[in-house]
């Protein structure tokens, strides 16, 4: 009989982490490190990642920091490479990192703003993703796990490009679950909710705004960023072996909500 708590062992598994400094990614990362996976902590500061990677070895964690702007692509090209050189190929894909520059009606946003983020959440991790394909295949398989948000299957307010492009990396995975399926390479989608983290301050800081989504949540509080941590892991592990192309919302019943 197969144990489950082994089934969600991640030793001997490498795992990148975009937009892992702080917030949601960070909490990822240190999920994943927990469970035995070489991590690779990236943000755009390197000042940062190291202090993070610092941070998860005095934990007793296998961590190493990597500095990589996302919309970049001799940076993404770099990252990947560093992390096989370091350590020796790559199991696990968090594309985590996103941007959301600009709050107000669509129509407002200049076309500069769109390319931007475009190029950051939808662009990016399709070519972070092809970059990690080749050495998934040579180890036999792998997982990417995309974070998108709840925007993307239901529209918000103020948010609508932010929206469009999370929609659009839904789509994109379940195209990577089909097409790398062969390879036992599996793909998968982690919708937030509100989450207490700088990203989504604006929302939150809002006192009247914050009563007010907490009011309809059947969960009635925002979530915090360790509990999007669990879904990743399985999502990661054999625990979640037979889950591709999945859309997973982890929004304290957002999606439920009157």
């Amino acid at each position: 009989m197969s144990s489950i708590k082994q089934s969600f062992n991640l030793e001997g598994k490498v795992a990148i982490v975009t937009g892992s400094s702080k917030g949601i990614g960070k909490a990822i990362a240190q999920a994943l490190a927990e469970q035995g996976a070489k991590v690779v902590i990236s943000s755009r500061n390197q000042d940062a990642v190291d202090e993070v990677a610092e941070e998860f070895k005095k934990a007793g964690w296998e961590a190493i920091g990597i500095a990589c702007h996302i919309g970049k692509a001799e940076q993404r090209k770099s990252l990947i490479e560093k992390t096989i050189t370091l350590f020796g190929g790559i199991d696990i894909l968090v594309n985590n990192a996103a941007i959301n520059p600009i709050y107000g009606p669509i129509e407002d946003a200049e076309e500069s703003v769109f390319d931007k983020i475009m190029d950051v959440n939808v662009k990016a991790p399709w070519m972070l993703s092809n970059l990690v394909l080749s050495s998934m295949k040579e180890r036999g398989g792998g997982s990417i796990i995309n974070i998108a948000s709840v925007e993307a299957l239901h529209p918000g307010a103020g948010l609508g490009l932010y929206s469009t492009s999370k929609a659009a990396l839904l789509m994109l995975t379940k195209n990577q679950a089909k097409e790398w399926g062969q390879y036992g390479i599996r793909a998968n989608v982690v919708c937030p909710g509100l989450i207490k983290t700088k990203f989504s301050a604006a929302l939150w800081q809002n006192e009247k705004l914050l009563q007010k989504i907490e009011k309809t949540l059947p969960t009635s509080r925002m979530g915090m960023p360790d509990e999007m941590a669990g879904i990743v892991c399985l999502l990661s592990s054999e625990a979640g072996a037979y889950m591709t192309g999945g859309v997973y919302n982890a929004d304290g019943g957002y999606m439920i909500a009157g």
